[in-house]
């Protein structure tokens, strides 16, 4: 259900932005804190390794898969919604690196929110990062995925 919600959180923000951003200026919604930018990202966070897109894409769809299958074994809430969070947000990223332009495996992410001192994100890297921080907690506090302590 958490990446379900993510991920139409994520592809309803992005078709929003791409059709009402393009070709515009940034957009301040508090200044000097938030702005909507249009942005289009060939490689990962902080704009790295724009020749690997279809690298990333890979990485994406495996983190997918091993998400996918570890599901089955779950029975801790926060772990749930850990790998919901992650799940939500490496698909609507990997959505736009197989749909957008310039082409399958090679899309471009559109991230649009822009804080100050920070890189251009979307839906998707925010729950990424939520799920990844949620991830470090549970295991710093010994709780596994079966809902079990070490």
């Amino acid at each position: 259900m958490t990446a379900a919600v993510v991920l139409l959180a994520d592809i309803v923000s992005k078709l929003i932005v791409v059709a009402k951003l393009s070709d515009r200026r940034p957009v301040t919604v508090i200044p000097h804190v938030l702005q909507l930018t249009l942005t289009r990202n060939a490689g990962a966070a902080f704009s790295v390794g724009t020749g690997a897109t279809v690298l990333f894409t890979a990485v994406a769809a495996a983190v997918v898969v091993v998400i996918v299958r570890s599901a089955s074994s779950l029975a801790s809430a926060g772990w749930a919604a850990s790998l919901g969070l992650l799940l939500g947000g490496a698909l609507g990223n990997l959505a736009d690196r197989l749909f957008r332009s310039p082409g399958p495996l090679r899309g471009h992410v559109v991230d649009w929110i822009e804080l100050p001192h920070w890189p251009v994100f979307n839906v998707a890297d925010s729950a990424i990062v939520v799920g990844g921080v949620l991830a470090v907690l549970l295991a710093a506090r010994g709780i596994e995925m079966d809902g079990s302590r070490r």
